[in-house]
Order: C-alpha cells, then structure tokens, then sequence
C-alpha cells in the first residue's frame, strides 16, 4: 500500500482574488502567509478609540477646594467619613439645600464635592468646619 498524501486548502472568504494577484505582482518572492498578512492590513478596517461617555447634569461647579499641607491632608482624611457626616449636619442647621457627598484628596489640598453649587455661606460653614476640625494645623 502507498500512503497518499493529502493536502487541504484554506482560503480568507473577505479576500478578493484581484487585490491577491495584484500584492502578488508586486511583491514576487513573498509566499502566501505575508500575502494573507499584508491583504488584512491593507482591508482593516480603523477600530474606533473607547472613550467613556460623561455627563452631567447643572453645573459643573459643585466641587470645594481646599488648599492645606500633606501632613494635614493625611489627618484630615482619617475620618472623612466622619467630616461628611458632620457637614452635612452643619449645612442642615443652617437650612441649606447643599449637602456634601464625599470628599477625596488631591496634591494640593482636599476636594469637596456637594450635590449643588455651594453659595458663599455654605462655603464659609465648609472653611470654618475645616478651621475648627480637632489635628488639623491651621497656620
């Protein structure tokens, strides 16, 4: 018995024969992997970039920065839970509709984020809260 071999064919279905045979005269010495290799870079199609998608309703202002040193940053968000909890209750006193949601760190100082654009008395009882918070150096 003689063993046959036997040889299989796999061919792109998104090739077209006449794109092939044209990268085939061009490039006569390159075999059919970097044929296939170059039609797929040639019939890419350009991926569009992910991008997150943002938005926003009112203002964008609804953000109170705090310019304070890394010493006292580091105190102060030992118990920032504890500081929302305590501005809000301070807002709530003064009859304020803004209430602040959280508050993070930054390199130059804390950021506190409200629901609503503060007005100047919510931001004087945020400063002085601040001011007035216990580790906290306010020279």
């Amino acid at each position: 018995m003689f063993k046959t071999k036997t040889y299989a064919q796999a061919s792109k279905q998104n090739a077209n024969t006449s794109d092939i045979i044209k990268i085939k005269e061009t490039f006569p010495s390159i075999g059919a992997k970097e044929i296939n290799q170059i039609n797929s870079i040639i019939k890419r199609s350009p991926k569009s970039k992910p991008h997150i998608q943002i938005m926003t309703k009112g203002p964008s202002r609804k953000q109170v920065i705090i310019s304070m040193g890394n010493n006292n940053i580091e105190k102060f968000m030992k118990n920032s839970a504890i500081h929302v909890t305590n501005l809000n209750r301070n807002l709530r006193n003064t009859k304020s509709e803004v209430m602040v949601n959280f508050i993070c760190s930054d390199l130059c100082g804390i950021t506190v984020v409200t629901n609503k654009v503060s007005i100047p008395s919510d931001l004087l009882i945020i400063e002085k809260y601040v001011k007035i918070s216990e580790n906290i150096n306010s020279s």
